[in-house]
């Protein structure tokens, strides 16, 4: 079961999917579409522990990780 974890002001919210079921693997797809395409950063863990930024849904990560961008100002 992967997880996509979305990051926002009110906290966190997690998200399940089954990568082996087509219908939840194109809910996640959409999802990562629809965040990305509002300016959410997407980032995977490695296997050394590290995040990496990914523009397209991997579908054999564990979690992903939605961040908003920060505004300077």
């Amino acid at each position: 079961m992967a997880t996509q974890i979305v990051m926002d002001h009110t906290g966190d919210s997690r998200h399940f999917f089954d990568q082996t079921d087509p219908e939840g693997l194109a809910k996640a797809e959409r999802r990562f579409k629809k965040l990305t395409g509002q300016g959410f950063i997407a980032a995977i863990r490695t296997a050394d522990g590290d995040l990496k930024v990914v523009r397209t849904l991997d579908s054999t990560a564990d979690e992903t990780l939605f961040y908003p961008r920060l505004v300077g100002g």
